[in-house]
């Protein structure tokens, strides 16, 4: 990259300085909505801070895949949404804005609160047939209600099943590690799904995650797959930034292992969520989720591409 680009890039307000999403196979768009918070809002700033930070990301190849999205990826900027009104109205919004972009693109949504995946995943069912889903989480997100609320961030992966939009069978989770009721912590084994905890994840990486990473190819096949990544699957100490952090969690390195192990299943698309910047250090989460959007990124097109 020329020093006139690299100043350019710098200045950027588009994930990896690419340009404006056009015609490109790939698109990046903004879900700026944290209106279903429990804890500590703020993920609706996420969206700009992950593209700042994706900007160290934009002049070199990917080291495991040997691609870069420049040149596949355009950038969709930030659906307009109304935080201020109910989340069956912001919902409605979000889904209406997805569909459109996934008629023509592959898409990768930066978030926002995790309510945003239930609409994202409605977008996505309505193409592409009822999913297999990949979730990273601290949390289950499973629970029947949100602190007497009928959904919310704390919700939506037991509406996803019961409104069919994922098959029970073919969804995992992965990092889990929060306190819950039994029921709302198995709810997706119950279910006939994988879990994988935090705690099963300790002290493996690299060649000691092969083991279930095959398993899940196993189970997911070339189904249509949504991954989701909740940025509180890392640790604290990796993703400090989020409204929701919980100690014992997975490593950055072990989430990129997942990542790049699990490239060649059917992705058809992921959002990356629950960046709240107001309590980021040194930028370490939006690094981090900048990081793994970008791995997926490269994993999808390098894989297209052979």
């Amino acid at each position: 990259m020329a020093i006139g680009e690299f100043a350019y890039a710098n200045n950027s307000n588009r994930f990896l300085a690419c340009p404006a999403l056009q015609d490109q196979p790939y698109a990046l768009m903004g879900v700026p909505f944290d209106g279903a918070v429990t804890n500590r809002p703020g993920a609706r700033f996420g969206p700009q801070e992950i593209r700042r930070a994706s900007l160290m990301l934009c002049d070199g190849l990917h080291p495991v895949f040997q691609v870069t999205p420049l040149g596949s990826l355009g950038d969709a900027a930030d659906m307009r949404l109304p935080n201020a009104s109910p989340l069956t109205t912001v919902r409605a919004e979000i889904e209406r804005q997805a569909t459109a972009l996934m008629a023509a693109h592959h898409c990768v949504f930066i978030g926002g609160d995790h309510s945003v995946t239930l609409p994202l995943l409605r977008a996505a069912k309505a193409r592409y047939g009822e999913l297999a889903l990949i979730h990273f989480d601290a949390h289950c997100d499973t629970w029947g209600d949100h602190f007497g609320e009928p959904s919310g961030h704390g919700t939506w992966t037991y509406e996803a099943i019961q409104e069919g939009l994922v098959s029970r069978q073919h969804t995992v989770q992965i990092g889990l590690r929060s306190s819950g009721t039994r029921e709302a912590r198995e709810y997706v084994k119950d279910q006939g799904g994988l879990i994988y905890t935090a705690r099963d994840l300790r002290g493996k990486d690299g060649a000691g995650l092969y083991a279930m990473v095959t398993e899940i190819k196993a189970r997911l096949g070339n189904r249509p797959c949504y991954l989701t990544l909740d940025i509180d699957c890392l640790d604290p100490a990796f993703a400090p930034g989020t409204g929701t952090p919980e100690p014992g969690g997975m490593s950055s390195s072990q989430v990129l292992t997942f990542l790049e192990e699990l490239a060649p299943l059917n992705f058809i698309g992921m959002d990356c969520v629950e960046v709240a910047p107001a309590y980021d250090h040194a930028e370490l989460t939006s690094n981090a989720a900048a990081t793994f959007v970008w791995t997926y990124l490269c994993g999808q097109i390098a894989k297209a591409a052979a």
